[in-house]
């Protein structure tokens, strides 16, 4: 790397267009897994949480592409800094970019790698709020983005891809963000779900998703971002770019498949989208660190093992009794360790030679000490999301005005109403504590999950009440005081 650098350190000679055409295409396609993950989050959750979860997602992009301006890029990816734990400020306001490649990515201009690293790092937030989800609000959240990202998520990124980063030096292998995207997000969300506490009702009642279709449009929208995601981080437009997007496509397959088969067996033979789209997911998790160095045939393993071990992870929040609302642990945080372990047994050689990259492999090329290089990166960033993460919390919370749960009524009403003033459905909500906790017929909608449809109101001068009635003349469903 250091060669490249000072090959091309002032030269752009060697800029290619379709490479840098591929990279720009590939930064849209991580673009759209933003809202893909908040339509995905939306449909998990129940809908009177719906608009603020998309939200969330977007104006975390936002946050975060202003940070990493400022000083992002160059703490997660200067290629002139010296030391192996964080970048210095040589491209802070983006300063000292322009045409000029990055170390990482020599037939590109620097401005291009940048804007790249950027969804990446706009993304893995995001993913961390799922954790928080129908109970944190909505500022706090936002300057969460900000300070995260940059004692979180910037450093971890510098070890893994930086070329002085101790984990990049180490020999460690991480492809395109097994550990700065995945494992991180997923040991955040597990530190915001025990810092916030659990959601009110947790344990007791059923939480389920609200949105099946917006479940799947979310998968479809990470699932087509993941192209990008995986066969962009080749940085050019080559053998290797494209064999990593065919193991990423494999491997979600496959995840999908093996997840929705071990759930067919456990809850009653039938088959669900959710579980599905659940286990395509945890497949493209898995696959993120080793997609640019194993072949198709491992991404089989890759996506069966994540698959099964995510499914069997989501009982976890149960047996320990956190509330992972959006099971963000279980996906990202346990798929992102299964990931960068297999890459331990499965980097192969062959595959990086594609583009004319040189590694030792993994045990299947006899290199058995790459096991343990990604054993400790994996631990040394999950160590590290998980403790500065609830540092960062518990000093949120001790600030006036910055505290991160929900108040009781705002978590009730929902995070939409109470935090946005805005409804997701145009069809009314009825939230039970107008009639009493008591009344049955309310059950449903006190979940959230109000039926589509529209609801009659009949005054009752005898009574001096107004009778609420449901599709169909026989369905009442409550009084209220006129």
């Amino acid at each position: 790397m250091t060669a490249l650098l000072k090959r091309y350190d002032n030269d752009t000679s060697h800029i290619d267009s379709g490479d840098t055409a591929w990279i720009l295409v590939s930064a849209a396609l991580v673009f759209i897994m933003s809202p893909g993950v908040g339509y995905f989050y939306s449909g998990m959750a129940r809908s009177k949480n719906a608009v603020s979860l998309v939200f969330l997602c977007m104006v975390a992009m936002a946050v975060v592409s202003v940070q990493w301006v400022i000083w992002g890029y160059s703490l997660a990816l200067s290629d002139t800094a010296s030391n192996p734990f964080i970048g210095n400020l040589s491209y802070g306001l983006l300063l000292n970019v322009g045409d000029k490649p990055h170390a990482n990515a020599p037939s590109i201009p620097g401005n291009v790698y940048a804007i790249f690293q950027c969804m990446f790092a706009a993304l893995t937030p995001a993913l961390a709020l799922g954790g928080a989800a129908e109970r944190v609000r909505i500022f706090p959240a936002i300057l969460f983005c900000f300070v995260w990202t940059t004692i979180v998520y910037d450093p971890i990124a510098y070890w893994s891809w930086a070329p002085k980063g101790w984990m990049y030096v180490m020999g460690s292998l991480d492809y395109a963000g097994g550990t700065p995207v995945h494992i991180s997000s997923g040991f955040a969300a597990l530190a915001f779900s025990i810092v916030l506490g659990k959601r009110k009702g947790f344990g007791y009642e059923k939480f389920e998703p609200h949105n099946y279709l917006n479940i799947i449009l979310g998968t479809s929208l990470l699932w087509f971002g993941w192209f990008g995601f995986n066969g962009g981080s080749a940085v050019a437009s080559n053998g290797r770019a494209g064999m990593a997007s065919a193991v990423t496509h494999i491997a979600a397959c496959v995840g999908g498949l093996s997840w929705s088969l071990v759930a067919y067996f456990r809850n009653g033979f039938k088959f669900s989208s959710f579980h599905f789209c659940s286990g395509a997911i945890a497949g493209l998790v898995a696959i993120t660190p080793a997609s640019g160095f194993v072949a198709p045939w491992a991404a089989l393993v890759f996506g069966a093992v994540a698959g099964i071990a995510c499914h069997f992870a989501v009982d976890f929040k149960e047996r320990f009794g956190y509330d992972d609302a959006l099971d963000v642990f279980a996906v990202h945080g346990v798929g992102g360790l299964v990931g960068n372990l297999l890459t331990g047994i499965f980097a192969s050689k062959a595959v990086a030679a594609l583009n004319g990259s040189e590694i030792d492999g993994g045990w299947i090329d006899h290199h058995w000490k790459q096991f343990g290089y990604q054993l400790a990166g994996s631990c040394a960033g999950a160590g590290w999301s998980f403790a500065i993460t609830v540092l960062i919390l518990l000093i949120l919370n001790y600030i006036p005005g910055l505290h991160l749960r929900i108040h009781e009524d705002g978590e009730i009403s929902g995070t939409d109403v109470a935090e946005m003033g805005e409804h997701g459905y145009k069809y009314a909500t009825i939230e039970p504590t107008a009639f009493g906790r008591d009344n049955a017929s309310l059950s449903g909608l006190e979940q959230g999950n109000a039926r589509p449809a529209t609801l009659t109101f009949e005054d009752n001068e005898a009574s001096g009440k107004s009778s609420i009635t449901g599709p169909g003349s026989q369905e009442k469903v409550g009084e209220i005081e006129k």
